[in-house]
């Protein structure tokens, strides 16, 4: 997203992650919300939830969005099929990794017949009542699911993972080509674009009525569900073939059939969401409607400045920034409005820009990227996100906590603190004794400066100067780094973003299919347009494995083949550090968002 998941943030063992499941209960049809430890009392209504951050978003069509803030508001306007609960304490992550029912009526079954007994049939049933926010409002069909799975290959704004996509649902990778072919040279406009979706079907998505929505796979995925939840599986309404996916004037004209609406959207600067009329509480077991309003307030881009706003009480939550590293040490002390949740992501990592010209192709030559593999200092790196409560280095392409993640070092440094020496021999066996001159692209905010700095030392060291180029933290991923024609046209050589996979539990494909299969569309995760068949057929050969065990051998080949790449720099796995507001009750924390579900916060307005 996703991991998209695409980040704004102690290495901790996969058996912490993946350890006893929490009790905490959801509630259903309005019964009690989940009630965290340091919560009591009945849920209290009204009021508004106060967002700060430095960035925007990096879409707000769903069928697009891959960064957790994004997705963090997105819980409250888009709603799929099967979702994902929060949940209420640091150590009990697991019992957010299940999916659950949301517009669909029930987790398919054999048993129930919404799974056929090959386990390539997946017959959904609808629930009643969901509805758009339409005058008047309408009701959710299994047509407007469609229609979402139509929009996820679009040419303007296409999902950051189409691979889940396209490798598992019958005829959605020739759709997605013939899409593609279409637009080729012909000019994508909104009438364009809705003509193909309308004339054009996808052999494995079919509505059988406008309460039953059947898929059809190439191979039994027992990950199906996980894909459903995501937000690229989000039902689109009619209404949205009048605009060019995620364009502004789609940013002014977005549908919700969740329990908020979008009521104000000014890019860069705010986004306000309100009660949606339309929704029910019986209809959503998943979501509640505690607060009147969300506001999130942007162009604030020091961390110290949105922590000291939520400890004054003038704001609630942050939006996109972490909490100071420097602040750290106080408030695990006892502040009881501290938390930190245990992480199992890359983040950041450093990825190569594989279509740059610059210096003669140097990112494109391997020898080069494992040159600048043994550069790094990673302890450094670490502390700037906090030390090892917070981050601890990381050596491998998938991260502990996920299948197919075994510990082994292919690019040791003394103490992981780099290693200069070896740096310049291999730079001097590429072909550039004299070292190079790098674009490294960062983001404008937060601990992204640090880090960008931290790095570029590491790389002066060995003769690599980088030229820093400031992106704003809300174009960073979506308007910078998931468009191939920037990169193509050699605006970066190296960046550090992050990386929270899109599902914990059986999440094989969720680091390695959106970071290193190949593609090279707008919206890819692959930002540097990696490609290797080797690569490509292993994914292929993991996803059709039905033993756990085969696939995960499978998967960490995938981690050898990657690495030996040197397609990207694994900095650090971190742990998620959040602070809250005194008034914030029930923070539910949403494991693969890494923030706090909006949609079950309350107030209390007792609190200062």
């Amino acid at each position: 997203m996703a991991s998209l998941r695409h980040l704004s943030i102690a290495v901790v063992a996969a058996a912490s992650l993946l350890a006893a499941a929490c009790a905490t209960d959801t509630g259903t049809n309005g019964s009690a919300p989940p009630t965290a430890a340091q919560d009591t009392g009945k849920p209290l209504s009204g009021g508004t939830i106060r967002l700060v951050g430095g960035g925007d978003v990096d879409h707000l069509d769903p069928t697009s969005a891959y960064y957790t803030v994004t997705n963090g508001i997105m819980r409250g306007y888009a709603r799929q099929l099967f979702n994902l609960n929060g949940v209420a304490k640091e150590g009990d992550t697991t019992k957010g990794f299940a999916v659950v029912p949301d517009v669909a009526t029930e987790l398919p079954t054999t048993a129930n017949g919404g799974l056929s007994a090959d386990h390539l049939t997946y017959t959904i049933k609808l629930r009643d009542g969901v509805q758009w926010d339409t005058q008047p409002p309408r009701a959710v069909t299994a047509g407007d699911f469609v229609r979402g799975f139509k929009r996820l290959c679009n040419p303007v704004a296409g999902a950051g993972a189409p691979g889940y996509y396209t490798s598992t649902i019958k005829g959605m990778a020739a759709y997605c080509a013939a899409y593609g072919k279409a637009f080729e040279k012909a000019k994508p406009t909104a009438a364009a674009l809705a003509a193909f979706q309308n004339s054009h079907d996808i052999a494995g998505v079919q509505a059988k009525d406008d309460k039953t929505i059947v898929f059809t796979l190439v191979q039994p995925a027992g990950d199906f569900l996980n894909i459903l939840s995501l937000n690229f599986s989000s039902a689109a309404p009619q209404e949205y073939d009048q605009y060019v996916p995620d364009d502004a004037t789609f940013r002014q004209h977005v549908i919700s059939d969740g329990p908020y609406k979008i009521t104000q959207y000014v890019a860069t600067k705010s986004i306000r969401l309100e009660r949606n009329p339309a929704w029910t509480q019986a209809a959503d077991p998943i979501r509640h409607q505690y607060v009147n309003a969300v506001d999130v307030k942007m162009g604030v881009t020091e961390p110290d400045a949105v922590q000291q706003q939520i400890e004054a009480g003038s704001a609630d939550l942050s939006w996109d920034l972490p909490v100071p590293t420097a602040q750290i040490p106080r408030l695990k002390s006892g502040d009881p409005d501290f938390k930190i949740f245990p992480g199992a992501v890359t983040n950041p990592y450093l990825v190569f820009n594989q279509q740059s010209k610059n210096e003669n192709g140097a990112m494109g030559k391997v020898k080069v990227r494992q040159a600048i593999e043994y550069a790094i200092n990673k302890v450094a790196i670490a502390k700037i996100y906090g030390g090892a409560d917070v981050a601890t280095p990381l050596h491998t392409a998938i991260p502990p906590g996920n299948i197919g993640y075994q510990e082994y070092n292919p690019y040791p440094t003394p103490g992981d603190q780099g290693d200069p020496a070896k740096c310049k021999q291999l730079l001097a066996e590429a072909g550039y004794p004299n070292g190079m001159t790098l674009i490294g692209a960062f983001r404008n905010a937060g601990n992204h400066p640090a880090n960008f700095q931290s790095y570029s030392a590491d790389l002066q060291k060995c003769g690599i100067a980088v030229k820093g180029l400031p992106v704003r933290q809300g174009d960073y991923y979506g308007a910078f780094l998931q468009n191939p024609t920037i990169a193509k046209d050699s605006k970066w050589d190296i960046s550090a973003p992050g990386w929270v996979p899109d599902w914990y539990g059986n999440n094989g494909r969720a680091v390695s299919q959106p970071l290193f299969q190949t593609n090279c569309t707008p919206g890819t995760s692959n930002y540097g347009c990696y490609s290797n068949p080797k690569v490509d057929a292993l994914i292929k050969q993991a996803l059709a494995e039905p033993d756990a065990t085969k696939a995960a051998g499978l998967w960490h080949q995938v981690d050898q083949t990657v690495m030996a790449d040197a397609v990207i720099v694994p900095f650090n796995n971190q742990n998620t550090p959040i602070y809250k507001s005194k008034r914030v009750r029930n923070a539910l924390y949403l494991p693969a968002f890494q923030l706090y579900d909006i949609t079950n916060l309350w107030l209390d307005p007792n609190s200062p």
